[in-house]
């Protein structure tokens, strides 16, 4: 299924959840679905999190932290 659709659900994931999905690394960014790679990205950090079955895997232990790490603002970075 693509994002292009209505009604859309990315990596399986309902449409509403990644409306209330945030990263757990003290700021609380909002993720967004990354398609290509199959994973949540924390749109602060750029930390990686697993979908798996249509589920976010959002536990800090197993994600995959951003270029400077989890939590670091790279929110204005290109």
């Amino acid at each position: 299924m693509t994002t292009g659709q209505a009604g859309a659900a990315p990596l399986g994931v309902a449409s509403a959840l990644w409306d209330v999905l945030a990263c757990p690394c003290p700021s609380h960014a909002p993720v967004e679905p990354d398609e290509a790679a199959g994973c949540a990205v924390c749109t602060r950090c750029r930390t990686t999190f697993d979908v798996r079955n249509g589920i976010p895997v959002m536990l800090l232990d197993e994600a995959h932290p951003g270029p400077r790490g989890i939590g670091a603002d790279l929110s204005t970075e290109a």
